[in-house]
């Protein structure tokens, strides 16, 4: 029974050191060598400063900066997750359509049925940094107004748009977009 226990106990501690340290720091040190950005979260900085990460979506509400989509979490990453409203649910339907009024009427959207989905839908896990081209293209006549673009900076706004729009991942899979924390840096320098 002692050998046993002796046994069992060496096996545990030996697993644990394997599988609880040795493996996670080769682990660690294989991703920081090959792939030291997304290793570290994505980070992007500005000024010596984090701004924020490429793969956590984050608010942005001045009339100057595009819109991500809606946060049912507050673009909270430690609680990820949606709101859990049902499709028959009074509170979704009401919350969608103050989103979808509120984008139509800060955008000069004339047909709000034309909102694209993501500006009023919150994404399942409520962190998602991409809206798709419509939706900024959208949102390109307020911004040029708020910070009094002119017709250069405007076709520059609408180019900068286009190369920053991501295809399909592997080129079928979802639609393409646009990382609304890059393209906002990327606002900020025209």
């Amino acid at each position: 029974m002692r050998t046993q226990l002796t046994t069992a106990l060496r096996f545990l501690l030996a697993m644990t050191l394997l599988t609880g340290l040795i493996y996670p720091l080769i682990m660690t040190g294989i991703a920081q060598i090959a792939f030291p950005s997304k290793s570290n979260g994505s980070l992007l900085v500005k000024n010596d400063t984090v701004i924020g990460s490429e793969l956590i979506g984050q608010e942005f509400d001045s009339i100057s900066y595009f819109w991500p989509r809606p946060s049912a979490i507050g673009y909270n990453p430690v609680p990820s997750g949606a709101s859990n409203y049902g499709p028959t649910s009074d509170t979704l339907r009401k919350l969608v359509e103050a989103r979808r009024d509120f984008f139509g009427k800060m955008n000069s959207v004339k047909d709000i049925s034309s909102v694209p989905k993501e500006m009023i839908f919150a994404s399942a896990s409520g962190l998602d940094p991409h809206i798709t081209p419509a939706a900024a293209l959208l949102q390109t006549d307020r911004i040029m107004a708020a910070r009094h673009f002119t017709a250069v900076q405007k076709a520059e706004l609408l180019e900068t748009i286009k190369r920053l729009t991501e295809p399909p991942q592997f080129l079928f899979l979802g639609e393409e977009r646009i990382n609304v924390l890059i393209l906002n840096i990327a606002l900020d320098k025209i």
